[in-house]
Parts: structure tokens; sequence; C-alpha cells
């Protein structure tokens, strides 16, 4: 069993920051790429960035340069740095993880439970 723990998040006002933290724990032969989503009520869930485990990251467009992912790979994981917030941010963020359970096997896409970011204006 794979299970992606998220934590951080919460309340902040327009302009502030906020750090999450999704942590890949089980038995596993090694993570590949890993990401940070977002769903906003009534909206569809977004892709917000990505990184390699070569640490190549990818943005979307409305987060760069105010937000910011990295990893641990000895720790498997992954994290995502949020400044200069602003309301339209509010969302639950949910990571994920493309995983190998084995070696040999196709990698899996694993997601955490959702954490909730609100930005108050």
């Amino acid at each position: 069993q794979v299970q992606l723990v998220e934590s951080g998040g919460g309340l902040v006002q327009a302009g502030g920051s906020l750090g999450l933290s999704c942590a890949a724990s089980g038995t596993f032969f090694s993570v590949h790429a890993m990401g940070w989503f977002r769903q906003a009520p009534g909206k569809q869930r977004e892709l917000v960035a990505a990184i390699t485990e070569a640490a190549n990251t990818d943005y979307a467009d409305s987060v760069k340069g105010r937000f910011t992912i990295s990893r641990d790979n000895a720790k498997n994981t992954v994290y995502l740095q949020l400044n200069s917030l602003e309301p339209e941010d509010t969302a639950v963020y949910y990571c994920n993880a493309d995983v190998i359970l084995y070696y040999g096997l196709r990698s899996r896409t694993y997601w955490g439970q959702g954490t909730q970011v609100t930005v108050s204006s």
C-alpha cells in the first residue's frame, strides 16, 4: 500500500504565504514524478505544479513566479511553497505521485487526501 500524507494549508490573507508538504509512505520501489493539483468549488481539478525525479519543474501559468515546487528524493516528499497568495488560489490542494511498486512494473498514480487553502481578501 502507498499513502500520500499531506500537511500544511490553512487560512491566510491575500499577499501571504503558505507551505505544503506531501510524503509518500509504504512499500514501493521508486517514486517518479510528483505534483500538486487543486480544485476550487464548482471547478475541475487542475494542475498547479509538477516535478520530475531530476527536479525538472512545470507550473500552471496562473502560479508562475508565485509558487515553487521542490522535492526531497531521500524522503519521498514533495513541497509546494505558495507566495503572494490571491483569493483565486482558494481551493483544496492535492498531491500526487507516480509510484513503481516493484522493479519492472509500470508506474501507478496515487493521490493525497487533500488540504484546504483559503485566501481571504
